[in-house]
């Protein structure tokens, strides 16, 4: 069993690490700048299912070879600086469409794209990977069990701050969005800054790779 001080300081460091806007948090708020709080909503699972899926490599011991390799790193960064950057430049080009946008965000097909989208997204971020094999061993005790499941249980313990964290920049973002949207211009200047958004972090991801949660 993992000891209370491991879970504790853990805990601390995770929080410390998630509240600090980064590729999951800004990327969210560009969703719900743009497309609404509905949409936030889907990315943020979207984003909590990519992440999950590096733990579960990390956990199986791939995250310390991607993490010891300079270029297998570097192709993730890239891959997800620029779907970011696509991602970013789609909504600038479709700003003056968000009021049909908006209408269209009930539409369940509309969710499971923002789905894979912000899974895509989670799953190439390089400060998961980064986060998750490189920190995540230093909580780990000799004691407490096998590693690979030590490594699962911290992993999911950040994923559930983050979903809380990144759930509540949704939701304010998303209201904020509702004021704009009652003109069209201001919904229009909106949703381009929701891309300039994305375009930016995309951006730092790719020259950096080392933003937050």
């Amino acid at each position: 069993m993992i000891p209370g001080a491991n879970l504790v300081a853990f805990f601390v460091a995770a929080v410390a690490l998630i509240v600090i806007p980064g590729p999951g948090v800004l990327f969210v708020i560009g969703r719900a700048l743009t497309h609404g709080r509905r949409a936030a909503m889907f990315s943020v699972l979207g984003h909590s299912a990519g992440v999950l899926v590096v733990l579960l490599f990390v956990a199986a011991g791939l995250g310390v070879v991607i993490a010891a390799s300079a270029v297998a790193l570097t192709v993730v960064k890239l891959a997800g600086a620029v779907y970011l950057i696509h991602l970013g430049i789609q909504a600038i080009r479709q700003r003056r469409s968000l009021r049909e946008a908006w209408e269209a965000s009930a539409d369940p097909g509309e969710g499971g794209r923002m789905l894979r989208q912000a899974f895509l997204v989670g799953v190439s971020n390089p400060k998961a990977i980064i986060f998750f094999s490189a920190v995540l061993p230093q909580f780990v005790a000799p004691e407490g069990g096998p590693v690979p499941l030590q490594l699962l249980i911290f992993g999911l313990i950040f994923i559930g701050i983050a979903l809380v964290s990144d759930s509540s920049w949704a939701l304010m973002a998303g209201l904020a969005r509702e004021w704009f949207a009652r003109s069209p211009k201001r919904l229009e200047a909106v949703g381009g800054a929701g891309g300039v958004m994305i375009i930016g972090l995309g951006a730092s991801v790719a020259v950096s790779g080392s933003t937050g949660h």
